[in-house]
C-alpha cells in the first residue's frame, strides 16, 4: 500500500499526521487521566496510524458527569428545541463540507472502500441527521378526557409530556463507526438528552474527528463527550455508572447480553442491536443471475462485517447448482486491495483477531463437512484481507450455519418448497433481517408473515433509509434504530393530572 498522504486530503494528512489523539470531555481535549493509550492500526498494512487515550473508569465517571451537569444546569438544558434542530442541521452541514475527509479516515481506520464509505457511512449519516433534527420541534404528548369514576364530584384535566431520558451512554462498534455514531447521537440529540460516546477501541478516529465537527457547530460543552478506550476499562464502567439513564449499544449478542443484565440492575433503560445471521431465500421463479448478484452483495458488501449480512442462501432445488456457481464465479473475481484503491471491490477486515476469528469459522466449515466452492482462507501475508468464501452445504446444526461469523463466508443450501424454507430461516436464535427475491409477489407476502425477523426485503437486501426502523427479533436485539420509533428510546412519558 503506497503512503495514503499522497492519495488523500490535505485535511485528512493532517489529522492523520498527528501522533497522539485525544478524547472530547466536558468540551476539552484530554488525555486519560493514567496517562496510558491505545495503538490504532491500518488494517491493510497492520501499520499503526496513531494512538488514542486508554480511557478508565475515572475518565467515565468524569465524562458521565460533564453530560449530567449540562443535562440538568447547563444551557442545553433550557434550550429550545429549534435550537437544537439548528445545531443538528449546523451538524450534517459540516459532515457535508468534511465529506471525503471523514470517508478516508473512516477508510484508513476500518478498511472499507472510500468510495463505499463517501456513498454510504458518510451520505447515511448526512441524511440521517438532517431527518433527526426535524424531529426536534415534534415532539408532543396529548389532552386527556378523564372520567374518575370514584370521584364523580370533581373535575379534572389530564395531559402528558414527553421529556427527554438524562444521560445516554452510546456504545459504537467497529463495522459502521460514524453511522451507528450518528445512529445513537441523532435521536438522542434531539431529543434534549446528553451523551458519553464510546467508540470501538479498534475504530475511534471517525469519532474523534466527528468531536471537532460537533464542537464547530456549536453545541454547549458537555453535551458530547468522547472517551476512547476498550470494553473492559471503559465500556463496563460506563453501562454500569449510575448516572447513567440510558445505554444504547451496538454488537455482539454476547456482550449485549451482559450489557442487558447490568441495565436491568440499575434499572437503566436499554437499546440493543446485537447479531444476526440473515437468510437470502430465492424463489425459482426468478432471474437466476440476478439472485447470484443480489446474494453476492448481501454478504460481500462491507466485507461481511454487516450485522444483517446475507450469510445463509436458501436456493429452491432446481436453480441452486447455477445461482451457486454464479455466486462463486462473483467471489473469486473480486479483487482485494486497500481502502483507497480504487480498482478494489473488498477490504481487509477490521483486525488480526477478527481475520483469525473468519479464518477459524471457514477451518470449521471445512471440518464439518461442507463443501468448499470457493475462497477459503486468507488472501495475502501483509494486512488482514479473507478471500471471499462460499460453501455448499446440507445440514441446518452445522455451526457455519448457525452461528454469526462476520466476515465474507456465505453457506448455500438447496430447499423444495416454501414451507420448509421457512421453518429452516427461523431456525438459529437470531432475526435481525431477510431477503427474498422472487418475481411473484404473491408467494413473496405468503413468505413474509412467516420469517421472523426486524427487516425483510424483497430484490434487495441492505437496503436502509433514515424513516424506516431498523433492529431485531429475538437474540439479535431490542429496540430500534432509525425512523420515529427510535426516538421513544430517548424519552420518558409524563402523566400530568389535574383537579380543577
Amino acid at each position: 500500500m503506497p503512503d495514503f498522504r499522497s492519495i488523500v486530503t490535505l485535511k485528512t494528512a493532517r489529522f492523520l499526521d498527528t501522533p497522539r489523539h485525544h478524547m472530547l470531555i466536558d468540551g476539552e481535549w484530554t488525555e486519560s487521566r493514567d496517562g496510558k493509550w491505545l495503538e490504532v492500526v491500518n488494517p491493510a498494512n497492520e501499520q499503526r496510524i496513531a494512538e488514542v487515550p486508554a480511557g478508565t473508569a475515572t475518565d467515565i465517571d468524569r465524562a458521565v458527569k460533564a453530560a449530567r451537569r449540562a443535562f440538568d444546569t447547563g444551557p442545553w438544558s433550557r434550550m429550545r428545541p429549534s435550537e437544537r434542530q439548528r445545531l443538528l442541521l449546523r451538524l450534517a452541514d459540516l459532515i457535508e463540507e468534511n465529506a471525503q475527509t471523514m470517508a478516508e479516515i473512516e477508510s484508513i481506520d476500518n478498511g472499507k472502500s472510500v468510495q463505499m464509505a463517501l456513498a454510504v457511512d458518510v451520505a447515511l449519516t448526512i441524511d440521517f441527521l438532517r431527518y433527526m433534527a426535524g424531529w426536534a420541534t415534534k415532539i408532543e404528548g396529548s389532552t386527556v378526557d378523564v372520567s374518575v369514576p370514584y370521584a364523580m364530584q370533581g373535575e379534572f384535566f389530564a395531559y402528558t409530556r414527553r421529556e427527554p431520558v438524562g444521560v445516554v451512554a452510546a456504545i459504537v462498534p467497529w463495522n459502521f463507526p460514524l453511522l451507528v455514531a450518528a445512529w445513537k447521537l441523532g435521536p438522542a440529540l434531539a431529543t434534549g438528552c446528553t451523551v458519553v460516546l464510546k467508540p470501538a477501541e479498534q475504530t475511534p478516529l471517525s469519532a474523534l474527528f466527528l468531536g471537532e465537527l460537533i464542537l464547530a457547530a456549536g453545541f454547549p460543552q458537555g453535551v458530547v463527550n468522547i472517551v476512547t478506550g476498550d470494553g473492559p476499562n471503559a465500556g463496563a464502567p460506563l453501562t454500569q455508572h449510575p448516572m447513567v439513564h440510558k445505554i444504547s449499544f451496538t454488537g455482539s449478542t454476547e456482550v449485549g447480553k451482559l450489557i442487558g443484565k447490568t441495565a436491568m440492575e440499575n434499572m437503566t433503560r436499554v437499546t440493543l442491536e446485537l447479531g444476526g445471521k440473515s437468510p437470502v431465500v430465492v424463489l425459482d421463479d426468478c432471474d437466476p443471475a440476478a439472485a447470484a448478484a443480489g446474494a453476492a452483495n448481501a454478504i460481500f458488501f462491507n466485507h461481511g462485517q454487516v450485522c444483517c449480512a446475507g450469510s445463509r442462501l436458501y436456493v429452491q432445488r432446481k436453480m441452486f447448482d447455477r445461482v451457486v456457481a454464479d455466486v462463486a464465479q462473483i467471489a473469486s473475481s473480486m479483487p482485494l486491495g486497500h481502502g483507497l484503491d480504487p480498482n478494489a471491490q473488498m477490504g481487509p477486515l477490521v483486525s488480526r483477531e477478527q481475520m483469525d476469528r473468519v479464518c477459524g469459522y471457514i477451518d470449521i466449515g471445512r471440518s464439518e463437512g461442507a463443501q468448499l466452492v470457493t475462497g477459503g482462507g486468507r488472501a495475502g501475508e501483509k494486512g488482514y484481507f479473507v478471500k471471499p468464501t462460499v460453501f455448499a452445504g446440507d445440514r441446518q446444526d452445522m455451526r457455519i450455519v448457525q452461528e454469526e461469523i462476520f466476515g465474507p463466508v456465505l453457506v448455500a443450501m438447496p430447499y423444495d418448497d416454501l414451507d420448509e424454507v421457512a421453518g429452516w430461516v427461523n431456525d438459529t436464535p437470531y432475526g435481525l433481517g431477510a431477503s427474498i427475491w422472487s418475481n411473484n409477489l404473491s408467494r413473496v407476502q405468503r413468505l413474509i408473515p412467516k420469517i421472523k425477523a426486524g427487516t425483510v426485503w424483497v430484490n434487495c437486501h441492505s437496503m436502509l433509509d433514515s424513516s424506516v426502523p431498523f433492529g431485531g427479533f429475538k437474540q439479535s436485539g431490542f429496540g430500534r434504530e432509525m425512523g420515529r420509533a427510535s426516538l421513544d428510546a430517548y424519552l420518558e412519558s409524563k402523566s400530568v393530572f389535574m383537579a380543577i
